[in-house]
């Protein structure tokens, strides 16, 4: 019967529901006539005929109100407002019929007449919602709800009318709240939390609190820690009020949640400063870096921005986002794909000159420190050389500012890839001193949540592969930013550069690696599975620091730092080379490199002022195989053959074959 029901077509319900309403109604007027008068008929009569009148009249204020577009089934607050409304404006019309046809006793009867006709329709609908939509949520997980305000409410509204979770339980930190119920969902204190996942059996924790700041979430988190059931989180405000999100798109907790770190508004004039109706070129623009920097470039309203990847779909993926993003906000920014590599001058200097760039930020660099240690030359080929042509490029066309985006690896580097980004910044340094059309500066910072490389994704893998997560030492420390505030803190520190500046950003308090691992887990309602808790979920391993990576990270290498005009960029004054003396530097690094001969490449980079302390044996891949003296010497040989001859020769070999 009630599959029939469901299955009757929109229209049939409606006339279904119109003739139910008119029933009661019709056995409303009855009864408060047999309640309240003394049987006589003519006064049945002159009710009657003032009931005729009505009962349309009363229909029709029901449809327009919607009560008869209501789904049955998910019949709320507004419906039964409707009936409300329509069974008062019902009332008040018979009784001025009533006084018209002069009725005794009428009040009474109006007043018995509005309390069974309200009860009755109203009723009526509740009684349905109820038997179309049994209380049976046995299938359901039970959640808690921590956020009793209104996206709790919301979210709470949600997840009633869905199939997949059944909110039990509010907790909120207001007072005034504790005590009270919601939707029928009683809420309480905070402090109680671990005891009523328990009583509860609970199996999720939602977060509802998308408009509190960074740390008020992290301080919530910290008390959440160590329940044994998942913790997830309703989209963050902008996601819900720009419409890309549901309430009840339930997702993992962010990472930047956990690190607590709130975002400081930027500065407008640092942030337009080199890019407000101005030509700006990023180079690796379609790396982590570069694509978040063009993000936020083509809102600062740039008149051309060039984007300049060695990586043809990484270009061709920028660029149409770039486009989606310009097309949606209304944005008159002209959108330039070239593809090239920083280690091409003439490359560079042309399109430079090409477009009249006006703003370099040089993003391309090879930052992956276990492969760059396996390739030695072409990573101090692309991060020292590809700086070096990408500047010398930038000074022959004109260009107005370069910015560098360094690494917090370059500060006393042990491995070949902070010292590569040392000497890059050396170049610029040196190159500062020598010429004075362009404005060179720097801006170092640490890891960045969601890069390529990251240790957040990788974990988050791990996690949903059953694990066991990998970590290379469990005293690991990194600092950690989110790659749209590293990116604007980058566009701001570029436009206080005055010539050779050293940039760091505030990174904020450094994490242990295992520690945000651990974190993680409890947060997916996980254990670590160790000697103590032999039956946990997830074991975590240590497997040894790679070749050049150490414990912690530093941002300084000396003490001389001073504040800025932003409160989280700070400028450090640090020890640099002469531009003969960095000349002489690179020529003696160029021939190193075209020998591939990486213990000179090594041995130059420690005689830099770059502190670099190489404990590791080399790792190149490409020397460690060649193990025997008469390899290295055919690599040699090859090395010395310019590419001219090699290919002769190529094209001589084969005439010869085929002859």
């Amino acid at each position: 019967m009630l599959a029939w029901l469901l299955a009757l077509p929109r229209s049939a319900k409606r006339i279904i529901s119109v003739a139910i309403d008119t029933f009661f109604l019709i056995f409303s007027v009855l009864f408060a006539f047999i309640l309240t008068q003394d049987g006589d008929t003519l006064q049945l009569q002159k009710i009657l005929l003032a009931f005729v009148v009505t009962l349309p009249i009363t229909i029709l204020v029901f449809t327009r109100l919607g009560l008869y577009r209501a789904v049955i089934r998910y019949v709320g607050q507004h419906a039964l407002g409707a009936v409300l409304f329509g069974i008062v404006f019902s009332a008040v019309l018979l009784a001025g019929l009533f006084a018209l046809l002069g009725v005794h006793n009428r009040t009474s009867l109006v007043v018995v007449y509005g309390l069974v006709a309200l009860v009755t329709s109203g009723g009526i609908r509740l009684g349905a919602r109820m038997l179309f939509q049994p209380n049976n949520n046995s299938h359901k997980t039970r959640v808690l709800i921590y956020g009793a305000g209104s996206s709790g409410r919301q979210l709470a509204q949600a997840l009633l009318n869905g199939e997949q979770y059944q909110p039990v339980m509010f907790v909120d930190d207001d007072t005034t709240l504790q005590r009270s119920t919601i939707l029928g969902i009683p809420v309480s204190s905070p402090d109680g939390i671990a005891n009523l996942v328990k009583q509860k059996n609970i199996g999720r924790l939602l977060l509802a609190m998308p408009s509190a700041s960074r740390s008020r979430r992290r301080e919530v988190l910290d008390r959440l820690g160590d329940l044994p059931i998942p913790v997830l989180s309703i989209p963050g405000m902008s996601d819900l009020v720009d419409g890309s999100m549901r309430i009840d798109e339930l997702q993992d907790v962010k990472i930047e949640d956990l690190l607590g770190r709130d975002p400081v508004a930027p500065v407008k004039k640092l942030l337009h400063a080199n890019i407000k109706g101005k030509v700006v070129m990023v180079t690796g623009a379609g790396g982590s870096i570069g694509s978040e920097l063009c993000r936020q470039i083509i809102r600062g309203e740039p008149v051309t921005l060039v984007l300049f990847e060695l990586s043809e779909y990484a270009l061709y993926a920028i660029e149409r986002e770039l486009k989606l993003i310009i097309e949606a906000d209304g944005l008159e920014v002209k959108i330039v794909p070239v593809m090239g590599s920083v280690q091409k001058q003439a490359r560079l200097e042309t399109v430079m000159r090409t477009f009249a760039v006006q703003t370099v930020y040089h993003a391309a660099a090879y930052k992956h420190v276990p492969l760059v240690e396996y390739n030695v030359v072409e990573g101090v080929y692309n991060n020292v050389f590809g700086t070096w042509f990408t500047a010398e490029a930038a000074i022959k066309a004109g260009v107005e500012t370069f910015v560098l985006i360094s690494t917090d690896k370059a500060v006393r580097p042990t491995n070949v890839m902070g010292a590569s980004k040392r000497l890059a910044e050396l170049v610029l340094q040196g190159l500062a001193q020598h010429q004075s059309k362009t404005r060179f500066c720097m801006v170092r910072f640490g890891n960045v949540l969601g890069s390529s490389g990251s240790v957040v994704p990788l974990f988050r893998e791990q996690i949903r592969k059953g694990g066991p997560i990998t970590i290379t030492h469990k005293d690991i420390i990194r600092y950690f930013m989110t790659i749209p505030e590293a990116a604007q803190l980058v566009v701001q520190a570029g436009a206080m550069g005055k010539g050779g500046d050293v940039f760091v950003l505030d990174m904020g308090e450094p994490v242990r690696i295992a520690d945000l691992a651990v974190r993680m887990l409890h947060l997916m309602g996980l254990e670590v599975r160790d000697e103590q808790h032999p039956s946990g979920d997830i074991e975590i391993l240590y497997t040894g620091l790679r070749p050049g990576e150490k414990l912690y990270e530093e941002l300084l290498v000396g003490n001389n730092v001073r504040q800025t005009d932003h409160p989280r960029i700070m400028a450090a004054d640090e020890v640099s080379l002469s531009w003969q003396e960095m000349l002489h530097l690179l020529s003696r690094l160029d021939k190193a490199c075209s020998a591939f001969a990486v213990e000179d490449i090594i041995a130059l980079m420690r005689a830099a002022p770059t502190e670099f302390n190489y404990t590791s044996a080399t790792s190149d891949l490409v020397v460690t195989a060649a193990c025997s003296l008469e390899l290295k010497q055919q690599i040699q040989s090859v090395s010395d053959i310019s590419l001219k001859g090699f290919a002769s020769g190529k094209i001589a070999q084969a005439d010869k074959q085929i002859a």
